[in-house]
């Protein structure tokens, strides 16, 4: 017999990103397994309401204010309505949170022990202690894995960063990673031109954190020491500018391609134009997109920060330190290496296609679901108090007041709206799974 298992979070779909389809591939292959899965997110834009995805995985799109790079506006109780009724119409039985930044992942964690249902919460990013939104965001989920059933982690490194975070028994932590679909990043049978031109390809966000600056300062640099090496560029943000403004000042329009944003599904064909694929970022809890690119035959250069050197064996990448001269050494080694002949990229694609899959993704997640750690969680409510309460000599009064203000409101709501008068959705046949819909 399969759970009932509501993904919440505020990434997702349309929105492209490693969250994004961690819940996506996470999800079906839930379904795959027996389980029923739905996904609550916000709405973006005119895309609201219900919609229905392949394999009868149904997103709910609530209204929600954006507050910053598609996280919501914190609330707390305004979204407890509309979270409950969901719940109940779809008999969820497990509430699985995603990502430290979703306030509406840690709402629906919150509201969702309120109501007596099982909990459990995956970090896919890593996070600092010293600035004042890093504070801000750690005591967020402190107060959201104060009361939860099991934490899972996408490497060693998010884990540790989220036990020093979260003050969290590391016990209670599991570490299940991403995964790609190896069969979607199929490598090119020929990676080099007549003429010899190594391309080097970067896929990311253009944000700070993902190394938009170090980026800009070393493109000219690279160039400037081999004449046969070029560019490709795909992503954007607020650095895209800088980006394109650093091409027109070296002179660099034919050696620098900028493409924007791109669809996931245009991200192959993309990888396989080049032979190199560079990823400066500053931080990194595992860089799925790294993953991707090993698959496609590219030899990747990247930062040694965070999760990253768990991702893949040495020999399918060369580590830099996250500043400029360092990342241009290695590059121009790489670079130099792969002309040569000493890099053979011929296997990359069968290596990351045996150490990565989505079943055992799904498999390993299960095993949380059926963990004692989330039978031990309807405790008395005094327990619960004493979770809160011991979250700061300030912090913990003002948790455990608003753990009251949750049950006050959900007892109201139990009253004004019972929930015989809510209508059961119904389940999607399991005999029509393997045939799907999309929307």
């Amino acid at each position: 017999m399969g759970f009932n298992i509501a993904m919440v979070t505020d990434f997702f779909y349309p929105q492209a990103g490693g969250v994004e389809f961690h819940v996506y591939h996470l999800s079906q292959k839930l379904i795959e397994l027996g389980h029923s899965v739905v996904i609550i997110t916000h709405d973006y834009g005119n895309r609201n309401g219900v919609r229905v995805l392949t394999n009868g995985l149904k997103v709910y799109y609530i209204p929600s204010l954006v507050f910053y790079r598609s996280a919501t506006f914190p609330t707390v109780f305004l979204g407890f309505p509309i979270i409950r009724n969901i719940f109940i119409r779809e008999s969820i039985e497990i509430v699985h949170g995603h990502g430290s930044m979703s306030s509406l992942g840690s709402e629906a964690i919150f509201h969702a022990r309120t109501m007596g249902l099982k909990t459990v919460f995956t970090d896919h990013s890593l996070y600092g202690f010293a600035d004042l939104w890093s504070i801000l965001g750690n005591k967020l989920l402190k107060f959201t894995l104060s009361d939860i059933g099991h934490v899972i982690c996408v490497s060693h490194t998010c884990k540790e960063n989220t036990v020093l975070r979260a003050s969290l028994n590391p016990l209670c932590v599991s570490v299940i990673p991403n995964a790609v679909l190896a069969e979607d990043f199929t490598p090119q049978t020929h990676k080099c031109v007549d003429d010899g031109t190594i391309t080097i390809v970067v896929i990311s966000r253009l944000f700070p954190n993902k190394g938009a600056d170090l980026l800009t300062a070393i493109i000219p640099r690279i160039c400037d020491a081999n004449k046969n090496v070029q560019f490709l560029i795909a992503g954007d943000g607020p650095k895209f500018l800088d980006l394109e403004q650093m091409r027109e000042k070296y002179f660099l329009q034919e050696r620098v391609r900028l493409i924007g944003a791109v669809k996931h599904e245009e991200v192959r064909d993309i990888m396989v134009q080049g032979q190199i694929y560079l990823h400066p970022s500053l931080t990194e809890a595992f860089g799925t997109v790294i993953v991707e690119a090993a698959s496609c035959g590219l030899f990747v250069v990247t930062t040694k920060v965070g999760g990253i050197p768990e991702v893949l064996p040495n020999h399918m990448m060369h580590f830099a330190e996250p500043d400029e001269d360092s990342l241009v050494s290695v590059t121009l080694n790489a670079i130099n290496q792969f002309r040569s002949g000493n890099i053979d990229t011929s296997g990359f694609h069968r290596e990351v296609s045996q150490m990565y899959s989505w079943e055992d993704v799904a498999k390993r997640t299960e095993n949380v679901y059926n963990s004692l750690d989330l039978l031990k969680l309807n405790q008395p409510l005094i327990k619960r108090f004493q979770k809160y309460y011991c979250c700061g000599a300030v912090a913990g009064k003002l948790f455990v007041l608003m753990v009251a203000i949750d049950i006050l409101l959900y007892t109201l709501l139990e009253y004004f709206r019972p929930r015989d008068q809510i209508d059961k959705a119904t389940k999607w046949p399991k005999h029509k799974r393997a045939s799907g819909i999309r929307s």
